[in-house]
């Protein structure tokens, strides 16, 4: 996994708490978020064929306009988070052996963000959706609002506050 990189051994930092290399980080890093991925890609995969099979049934004839539209949003944002969630495996597969795996690492870190920004957005259209089927209009309204405010809160507030409290980390 670590693509064959030498580099030398160091000392850990003070505040580090690991005696590692830069490259077993590199090799913890990459492992962690492939993990981290394989979680996500699922979610996003079932998210997707349950999307793609809407427009086939019956009852999507009824769908107005301003619903398709954000049926179209959810269905790009969800494709556009399976392109990202799943491009760190193409880098790492092109770039293997090339000495590049904090390339890698890194744009994986980056690819992973915005998979997961288009996810809360896809999951949040799927949610108004629904809700706007089944109770209507301002439900599905008070239901996107609310699911927005969950995932800002849950994966964007609550870890960077985290984060601006803690020592940053390589």
């Amino acid at each position: 996994m670590h693509d064959d990189e030498n580099t030398s051994a160091r000392p850990p930092r003070p505040d580090e708490g690991r005696d590692e290399t830069e490259l077993e980080r590199l090799d913890r890093n990459w492992a962690s978020l492939i993990q981290e991925l394989r979680v996500v890609q699922t979610g996003v995969q079932f998210l997707i064929g349950a999307l793609l099979l809407l427009p086939f049934q019956p009852e999507f004839a009824v769908v107005s306009q301003q619903m398709r539209t954000l049926y179209l949003v959810t269905v790009c944002a969800a494709f556009g988070a399976t392109v990202f969630l799943v491009a760190p495996v193409s880098w790492h597969r092109i770039l293997f052996r090339r000495h590049r795996l904090g390339n890698v690492v890194s744009a994986a870190h980056r690819c992973a963000m915005a998979g997961v920004a288009l996810l809360g957005i896809a999951l949040t259209g799927a949610l108004v959706l629904v809700v706007d089927v089944v109770a209507g209009d301002v439900a599905g309204v008070v239901a996107g609002v609310a699911a927005a405010l969950l995932f800002a809160a849950a994966w964007l507030i609550a870890p960077w506050r985290w984060r601006a409290r803690s020592h940053p980390h390589p």
